[in-house]
């Protein structure tokens, strides 16, 4: 196998490998700024130069020339070579700043050259703390600055489009945003302008910076050029959290970090997973977080001659269980939700069969058109096909208006959807059928008619599963915490949050930021056990036990194979 040296370090390697690249696959740092792994190679920042020989060789005899010690000579380039654009070779020598003086100096040369017209703006940018420039300025940069001139000024606040902001001035001319434009999401709708010191990323005349993966620019900009609209200026780096999850927004899934504040969601960022998003992420599942701190219920409530009013979840239970009690099961229409987790769709299945009730249903939420067959998709639902693998199809319209009209539909039970908002009813038709409602904001439509409205968990508060597209099962963690002790979700929420939780003595601690809801795998069971039924889990990871053990399309979907990165099942088909 075919060797390279790196700082006297020997490394096997296959072919067509970066040196930057494979570099930075074995955990050897190496300064960068324009290079990407998902785009092309221009080498214009300099910033990873690097030594790099190979052993000579006799030319009458082909073989390699060796020094009195027997180590092969090494004949080093003339110049410093970008790391990003150099192919390994069998027999390859390199010297990285570790080793070679030459090297630090470059780059510390190559930074001071790139801060000479960088504003001060570390103390006001949204980048800071997590910004490269500022970050290789400390390890590789120099001490000061010798510039005693006045700085290059550009547009700064320029509105590119409707979610991303340009403040030119602090541009380093990477090109990782036109590259993407042209590359990835190939919109072309950024070009660099002006020429030299003036030059800076801009849209071409009469173009806006509209298109749906625009944000995706805020992530790879080396530095606080390109900033979110909806983001700017509200949190620090330092202040929030990050959780690894998934979106919700459509039915791909994409991996991502949910960063919270004071528990409120703040902004989305792409998690890396090759197997599903890669790098990137939707505009649309950046900015779908506010309804997580939005709009959200104040505890379970109960219909009375009053209205809805709130109740103790031990009476919300009660209530429940007393409509449901006295109705034929037959009569009885169950409705999943592909917005729920797996565990929970698990768990209605379950009561619905332990009452004697048919199947629940879920209601689709197709947008025809929607989907650009990257990562959005005309499914505006992330758990479809863990309902489907489950047992839960799609409800049939016609046939619930028919049973309806025929006065066969007794009570409703809805598990994290809307049905009203959806179509399937209207609230007329269920002013005097019972209905049941886990519900996640206070604008769900079917709440007007609900007669027990049980506020659910989130996807960032919650644990559970859900199914993609492609059929990956892939696990979420709470990001938020909710009010009231729940030992499960307290264990599953990181232990280094800076937030962790919060105590009426933090000094950003705001109670009302913790709503008070319950996952379905908790509210659920305490319905069922008033119906003469308890599901004896211990949480939700028992739940999803059960299901890989018991149902053929699930199987290998535990909690530990699906890790980070989610697991891969068999078609359905292949399950049958």
């Amino acid at each position: 196998m075919p060797q390279v040296t790196i700082d006297g370090q020997v490394y096997d390697f296959e072919g067509g490998s970066k040196l930057l690249q494979f570099c930075l696959d074995h955990g050897l740092e190496l300064p960068h700024f324009c290079y990407h792994p998902a785009l092309s190679i221009p080498a214009n920042c300099r910033q990873c130069l690097v030594e790099v020989g190979m052993p000579v060789k006799d030319r009458q005899t082909g073989e390699l020339k060796r020094n009195e010690d027997g180590s092969p000579v090494i004949q080093f380039f003339p110049k410093l070579q970008t790391s990003c654009s150099v192919d390994l070779a069998d027999g390859m020598v390199v010297k990285t700043h570790r080793t070679s003086d030459l090297v630090a100096r470059a780059q510390e040369d190559n930074l001071e050259f790139l801060l000479i017209n960088h504003p001060l703006d570390c103390p006001i940018c949204d980048q800071a703390g997590h910004c490269p420039l500022q970050i290789q300025a400390y390890k590789y940069g120099p001490e000061g600055s010798r510039f005693e001139f006045r700085k290059v000024h550009k547009p700064k606040r320029v509105r590119l489009g409707p979610r991303v902001m340009l403040d030119a001035e602090r541009c380093i001319n990477c090109t990782r945003c036109t590259r993407f434009t042209d590359e990835v999401s190939k919109s072309h709708q950024l070009t660099i302008i002006s020429r030299g010191v003036k030059n800076y990323p801009m849209t071409p005349p009469n173009t806006e910076f509209d298109e749906p993966y625009s944000m995706n620019v805020v992530d790879i900009c080396p530095v606080g050029a390109l900033t979110a609209v909806d983001a700017r200026f509200k949190a620090r780096i330092w202040e929030m959290s990050s959780t690894p999850s998934i979106t919700t927004a459509n039915a791909k899934g994409s991996n991502c970090f949910y960063w919270v504040r004071d528990n409120l969601v703040m902004k989305v960022t792409p998690r890396t997973n090759m197997a599903v998003n890669e790098f990137w992420l939707p505009d649309e599942d950046r900015l779908d977080y506010h309804r997580f701190n939005d709009d959200r219920p104040e505890g379970p409530q109960v219909r009375t001659d009053a209205g809805l009013v709130p109740v103790s979840w031990e009476q919300a239970y009660d209530r429940a269980a007393a409509l449901l009690q006295g109705v034929d099961p037959a009569r009885v229409l169950f409705l999943g939700s592909a917005y729920a987790t797996v565990e929970d769709n698990y768990l209605l299945a379950q009561l619905a069969q332990a009452l004697g009730a048919e199947a629940p249903r879920y209601i689709p939420h197709v947008e025809p058109g929607h989907g650009d067959g990257w990562l959005r998709t005309d499914d505006r639902t992330p758990n479809a096909q863990g309902c489907e693998r489950l047992g839960i199809l799609p409800v049939d319209e016609a046939l619930v208006q028919a049973r309806l009209a025929d006065g066969e539909i007794a009570a409703v039970y809805v598990l994290e959807d809307d049905p009203v908002a959806a179509g399937l009813f209207t609230a007329a038709q269920l002013a005097d059928i019972p209905v049941v409602l886990h519900h996640y904001n206070t604008t769900n439509q079917t709440l007007a008619a609900a007669d027990v409205a049980l506020p659910a968990a989130t996807v960032v508060e919650t644990i559970g599963t859900y199914v993609n597209c492609d059929g990956r099962a892939q696990r979420v963690r709470p990001a938020k915490a909710i009010r009231g002790v729940n030992r499960t979700l307290m264990m599953e929420m990181g232990k280094t949050r800076a937030d962790q939780h919060g105590t009426p003595f933090d000094r950003w601690y705001n109670e009302a930021h913790q709503v008070d809801c319950k996952p379905g795998w908790e509210s659920l069971p305490g319905v069922a056990e008033r119906l003469g039924h308890a599901f004896r889990f211990k949480g939700p990871k028992q739940i999803m036990q059960q299901v890989a053990e018991r149902v053929p399309a699930f199987a290998g979907a535990t909690y530990e194979a699906m890790g980070l990165t989610g697991v891969q099942l068999a078609d359905i088909g292949e399950t049958v």
